[in-house]
């Protein structure tokens, strides 16, 4: 392996799961993972340096939430905890996608196809 190439590490966190951000105020469900970076230069650029994770770890697209709103956020594994707080959750897209499992996390729902 060249010092280019990444090693992809197995994701932490599972979809469905519901985790909450380690320095900042949001929460919430995940619903895809990039097994490595996969957004764009501009925005990994945009993050101030000195907490910029690197590319090289999973990163995970969240049905997140704060205080004030919901929104989908791409946050790094580096950046992320378990929520084991049972806390509901608001944001209107995860009944879309999920159901709750009864043990706190959420599963995809089933699919109808006709």
């Amino acid at each position: 392996m060249t010092s280019t190439e990444f090693k992809a590490r197995v994701a932490k966190y599972k979809i469905g799961q519901v985790v909450r951000h380690r320095i900042f105020p949001f929460r919430g469900v995940v619903f895809d993972i990039d097994p490595t970076f996969s957004n764009t230069e501009e925005w990994y650029q945009a993050i101030p340096e000195e907490i910029r994770p690197h590319k090289d770890q999973p990163f995970y697209h969240l049905f997140a939430e704060n205080a004030e709103s919901e929104y989908i956020a791409y946050v790094s594994e580096q950046n992320l905890l378990a929520d084991n707080s049972s806390e509901p959750l608001r944001h209107p897209q995860i009944a879309e996608v999920f159901v709750k499992d009864g043990k706190g996390g959420y599963r995809p729902r089933d699919l109808v196809i006709n």
